[in-house]
């Protein structure tokens, strides 16, 4: 299954350079164009499939580039990830209501993001739903729970009770039980690293992409943008909503057709209302633009929980963010920033 597309993206030229194989891609380009190589490799990591390209002046720089890009996912998988018994959020988890643990800058980085998306968005993004989405369990043999069964597991939904000591580097979650789990930021994040390890290395432009949340810099060689399409929350895979152009930026997309089940005729998806902890029913999809890979992660679950009338409203009140949003009713909403460069398919 192509991971982009299951996020939400289905790139377009970029990936029709070298198409969505495995190893390395190496091209080059003919009279008229830059001698820089391109290329692109791709491996199973943080859960998913990642794709990372790297353009540079030669072939043995961008090798460089792209292979310590991966290593540079490797290592903030390592501590990040709660799939991982030992890693540092794992050892949060484990120690809810005990005692505070230690963490790294990284994940203390992460998790102020974290709690800044959620105040940014109403509380629309919150790291601790997990309890809740486990008792859905729709990624997997998507039973729908009852009430009773949520009712129990709403005291560990609360942010609240994540306490972060930046002067000890400590976190603590203050009730047993409770689980944080970044996944819906963290790969944002970790894109954003990734990009600044491959510039140190010489890569002058390349793409991230970890699940669909994907991160551009410069240019591919011929001088063109990268090129990305955004996925019909409606049709079926690989038929896109609009294209994009994307020079430095980020772009990711939370949708309702991504992790789902269909039962009596309801979709039941996994976003999660922190509040009702039901399916948020607002929105189908909603793709976010922004500078910074965190910033987009982190906003597009938020916003599809925040509705399509509040969540466009913060788009707009924020610099160097745009987006695009189809409600329930799939009508399709765009940021004023962005109404000039998406360009919708008939």
């Amino acid at each position: 299954m192509n991971q982009l597309a299951a996020r939400g993206f289905v790139p377009v030229k970029f990936w029709l350079i070298g198409m969505l194989t495995l190893g390395i891609f190496v091209t080059s380009f003919g009279e008229g164009y830059s001698k820089e190589a391109l290329i692109k490799r791709s491996q199973y990591l943080m859960g998913t499939l990642v794709f990372v390209t790297g353009v540079a002046p030669d072939e043995a720089v961008a090798k460089t580039a792209v292979a310590e890009g991966l290593a540079e996912i490797r290592r903030i998988e390592q501590f990040m990830s709660t799939w991982i018994p030992m890693s540092e959020l794992s050892k949060v988890n484990a120690a809810a209501g005990k005692h505070p643990v230690h963490v790294g800058r990284e994940n203390m980085e992460v998790l102020k993001a974290s709690l800044r998306m959620a105040e940014l968005t109403e509380g629309g993004f919150n790291i601790t739903v997990g309890p809740a989405v486990a008792a859905w369990n729709v990624s997997q043999e998507g039973r729908i729970p009852s009430r009773s069964e949520l009712d129990e597991v709403r005291p560990f939904i609360s942010l609240e009770n994540v306490a972060l000591d930046e002067t000890a580097s400590t976190v603590f979650l203050k009730r047993v039980g409770m689980q944080i789990d970044v996944g819906g930021i963290g790969k944002g994040y970790a894109a954003d690293l990734v990009v600044e390890v491959m510039q140190k290395a010489g890569a002058t432009a390349g793409v991230v992409a970890l699940s669909g949340d994907i991160k551009t810099f410069g240019r591919m060689p011929d001088q063109e943008r990268f090129i990305f399409g955004i996925q019909h929350p409606r049709k079926e895979q690989g038929v896109i909503l609009g294209r994009i152009e994307l020079e430095n930026e980020a772009v990711s997309t939370a949708g309702d057709y991504q992790r789902f089940i269909m039962k009596d005729g309801i979709r039941y998806h996994h976003i999660l209302d922190p509040v009702t902890l039901l399916p948020a029913r607002g929105c189908q999809s909603v793709t976010i633009i922004a500078k910074d890979g965190v910033m987009a992660d982190g906003l597009d679950t938020g916003i599809f929980v925040m509705g399509p009338g509040k969540g466009m409203a913060l788009i707009e009140s924020l610099p160097d963010v745009e987006g695009v949003i189809v409600n329930a009713q799939g009508e399709v909403m765009i940021s004023s920033g962005l109404k000039s460069r998406l360009r919708l398919e008939p």
